[in-house]
């Protein structure tokens, strides 16, 4: 038979050590909020660090360029040995040819197979589909741009007789291609999300299967279709090793897509890794340009976030 005062003794240690419990509880609450807000510190204060350093250089720079012949110029000849010139222009233009390249070969491939994913596929087909989906997405850039150097370039010259080795069209498809797993993914998983009683009401009012996907689906996943979009000719925008590789170093104001072009993100490249001297107009001239880059990129972001707020307004 048990003792009455053993038995009080247990039952005292059990709220000892319940309440030790209790403390060591209240105090890992109280710790994991703060290591928490320092982790997400960290990547604003880093987000702040790069802006500052953008901004503090481009001033810089601009001490030494006029911003006007910067933002307006149209020649960009920044290794002149005579008058070095500093119109961004030319290098926007040719990130513009490349990014509208990309679009246009990304958006109809990649909407088309997120409404198959979404709405046809069977599940062993969208399991293989998928995963090749992901791991073109997962194929680093530089092996783009070479494939784009040596294969598509090539191929497209059979095409077009006149078409330079770097141009403007290889590396703008080859970029398409690159951004189609975004457009894919994000759209199919808009329109997986719409719910199946639409779906199935417009199937009972006689719609066909591809009536729905094009005239109830679509437009409910307009939102989230239309961001995928944006995110991706942003991705389009800052993408860099295709270009340098496959695009060339001309930079050019013009409408030619046949012959050799420079980006944004190629001139960086190749300031970076040359020989301009620091405290050059050359060297600051690399983070004006980052910051014209990181300007865009912003742009459609902000873009991409009103897109969706407004269409999840309308429906």
């Amino acid at each position: 038979m048990v003792n009455p005062t053993t038995r009080e003794r247990a039952s005292v240690q059990e709220l000892i050590a319940k309440a030790g419990n209790n403390k060591r509880k209240k105090i890992i609450e109280k710790i994991i909020p703060v290591i928490l807000f320092l982790i997400a510190g960290v990547s604003v204060l880093t987000t702040v660090g790069i802006v500052a350093t953008l901004i503090f250089e481009t001033v810089t720079f601009f001490r030494q360029v006029p911003i006007l012949s910067f933002i307006f110029g149209t020649e960009w000849l920044p290794f002149s040995n005579k008058e070095p010139k500093f119109g961004i222009l030319p290098l926007i233009v040719g990130t513009l040819k490349i990014t509208l390249i990309a679009v246009v070969v990304a958006v109809p491939i990649g909407l088309a197979a997120a409404i198959y994913l979404s709405e046809y596929a069977t599940d062993n087909a969208r399991r293989i589909i998928k995963p090749v989906l992901e791991v073109l997405a997962g194929v680093p850039t530089i092996v783009y741009g070479f494939f784009a150097l040596t294969f598509v370039t090539p191929v497209l010259q059979t095409i077009i007789p006149d078409l330079k080795i770097f141009n403007a069209l290889s590396p703008g498809i080859v970029v398409g291609f690159m951004i189609i797993p975004m457009i894919a993914s994000l759209s199919e998983d808009a329109m997986s999300a719409v719910p199946n009683a639409m779906r199935e009401g417009a199937l009972a009012m006689g719609a066909t299967k591809f009536e729905v996907a094009m005239k109830v689906v679509l437009p409910a996943a307009l939102s989230g279709i239309l961001a995928s979009v944006v995110l991706a000719t942003s991705r389009a925008i800052g993408e860099t090793m295709i270009v340098s590789l496959a695009g060339g170093s001309t930079p050019r104001f013009d409408a030619d897509f046949t012959g050799s072009i420079q980006t944004m993100t190629a001139y960086i490249v190749q300031v970076s890794t040359g020989d301009a001297g620091y405290g050059t107009p050359i060297y600051y001239s690399i983070y004006a340009v980052g910051f014209t880059l990181f300007l865009f990129t912003l742009l459609m972001n902000f873009l991409a976030s009103r897109i969706t707020k407004r269409f999840r307004e309308a429906y």
